[in-house]
């Protein structure tokens, strides 16, 4: 790559940074190209040259916000649900605002709604695949236990339990734990039988 060609890169990255910045602390109707380009050090012709104007700045935020999410979900590989739970709300705590601002004003803007299915769909793909041996494999039973651990999982929850719930990020963990662990079987590859004081099927203590 050319020395002009990295600078252009790093150029872009920096205008979307901007971007990004201004969309956390502010409703997409109130942002200015102005303030966006002046945050990148660039002009306003630079941020409209390269990405069309503020619809399309906020169609190439959400889409490179949305593979790194990919990227950083397709990491938790570990077949044990609370380590998949404090890898989720590892993911949260960095992730999960912008999420539910982008979802709540993507009618705003032209091309979002479409990449907010696409998160969607994603989401219930990757929940369908972590939790793959742990689902009932019945269909009807299947489907409606894959629906509730999709919500369990979801954006929302974290933010029920974070903020209107008042959790620390530890105590959601148990929190989602202890909502997903009645939706979940014991893994096929294991005995569904366990002693007294043995853990649950998502690692937590068994009732006493």
């Amino acid at each position: 790559m050319s020395a002009r060609a990295e600078s252009a890169g790093r150029t872009g990255e920096r205008i979307l940074d901007a971007m990004l910045a201004r969309f956390a602390d502010s409703p997409y109707e109130h942002i200015r190209l102005d303030d966006v380009a002046a945050d990148a050090q660039v002009t306003v012709q630079t941020v409209i040259r390269r990405f069309g104007g503020k619809s399309g700045l906020m169609v190439a935020v959400v889409e490179r916000e949305l593979g790194r999410i990919v990227e950083a979900r397709e990491l938790v590989a570990s077949p044990q649900p609370d380590v998949v739970l404090a890898e989720l709300v590892r993911h949260y705590e960095r992730y999960g605002a912008l999420i539910l601002k982008m979802y709540a004003e993507a009618s705003l803007v032209p091309g979002l709604p479409e990449l907010a299915v696409r998160g969607r769909v994603y989401h219930v793909d990757w929940c369908r695949r972590v939790f793959a041996d742990r689902l009932p494999v019945e269909g009807s039973l299947r489907a409606r236990r894959l629906a509730q651990v999709v919500a369990v999982c979801d954006a929302t929850t974290w933010r029920i339990l974070r903020a209107d719930g008042g959790l620390a990020p530890a105590e959601v963990e148990v929190a989602l734990a202890e909502l997903l662990d009645p939706l979940l079987d014991a893994p096929r590859d294991q005995p569904h039988d366990r002693a007294p004081g043995q853990t649950g099927r998502t690692g937590q203590a068994g009732a006493s």
